[in-house]
């Protein structure tokens, strides 16, 4: 079995919206596991998240492992219920720290630029587990922000999309330092 690959820009599938999942197979299951083997291949940056999208597949599917410690959550037919974005009175001096180590989002499929993306920091999710059960949960955090990025990419939409919606920077990596651009 040939391994899938990620897909990086200008790829017009990232820019598609993905049709929903009706099988819950085995089809269905080795396709997670191989994205699952795709995430951990992604070390220089690592990824916590990886749409089906980036991987060539239209269909509605994104798995997420904020740390390498943790389990891989797979989110199959995602549908963000609620957002909301809690006051800075509601952060607490852990959270702070997080704030400060997640202020640039990235992009497996488009290497090395960031932005300072804001997304609201809880988000309540609606989706269906690798058997077909249907769940709803809110994730806050760092975690949020994965969901956001994933479920805007099962929906056509990159990252540089919000930047520019935000009128943010964007930055590209070169030689580890981070170099100002032209919006994409």
């Amino acid at each position: 079995m040939v391994m899938l690959k990620l897909v990086t820009i200008p790829n017009k599938i990232l820019t598609t919206p993905t049709k929903k999942i009706t099988d819950f197979d085995d089809q269905l299951a080795r396709i997670v596991k191989d994205m699952i083997d795709v995430l951990d291949a992604q070390k220089d940056p690592p990824g916590v998240g990886l749409a089906s999208t980036q991987v060539g597949i239209n269909k509605s599917l994104f798995i997420m492992r904020p740390t390498p410690h943790d389990k891989v959550d797979v989110c199959i037919n995602p549908e963000i219920i609620e957002l909301e974005k809690t006051t800075f009175e509601d952060v607490d001096e852990e959270n702070e720290k997080d704030e400060e180590d997640r202020k640039l989002e990235g992009c497996l499929s488009i290497p090395r630029v960031w932005s300072p993306v804001v997304r609201p920091n809880r988000v309540h999710l609606r989706y269906q587990t690798i058997t077909g059960e249907i769940k709803e949960e809110w994730f806050e955090e760092f975690k949020a922000t994965i969901v956001q990025h994933e479920v805007d990419h099962l929906n056509g939409i990159l990252f540089t999309r919000r930047a520019v919606e935000q009128n943010a920077p964007m930055f590209e990596e070169r030689k580890g330092k981070l170099k100002r651009i032209k919006n994409i």
